[in-house]
């Protein structure tokens, strides 16, 4: 029983972290495309229903450039570089 309640803490310390890894991720991402993202904010300033076809490049541009920092391998390489410092961490505390 013990087994199953330390797993599904893990489990779920790990669904914690997945989930600041991908914040992360997507803070990085707004801020390497900000300039995508100025060019649609102005684009879509003062429309409604509209914006949707009259800003298709705009949002073209700013979905490409997104994708670029938000995707499964970008998500992975952040995840196996917070696992090599969670190591060093406890590398450091048991030396």
């Amino acid at each position: 029983m013990g087994s199953y309640v330390e797993q599904a803490r893990e489990n779920h310390v790990k669904k914690k972290v997945e989930e600041a890894l991908r914040s992360k991720m997507k803070a990085k991402a707004l801020n390497e495309c900000d300039q995508y993202v100025s060019k649609y904010a102005e684009c879509a300033t003062g429309r409604t229903f509209s914006v949707v076809w009259t800003c298709r490049k705009q949002a073209k541009e700013l979905n490409t450039c997104l994708h670029q920092f938000t995707n499964d391998k970008v998500l992975e390489e952040m995840k196996r570089e917070y696992m090599i410092q969670e190591e060093g961490k406890i590398s450091a505390s048991t030396a």
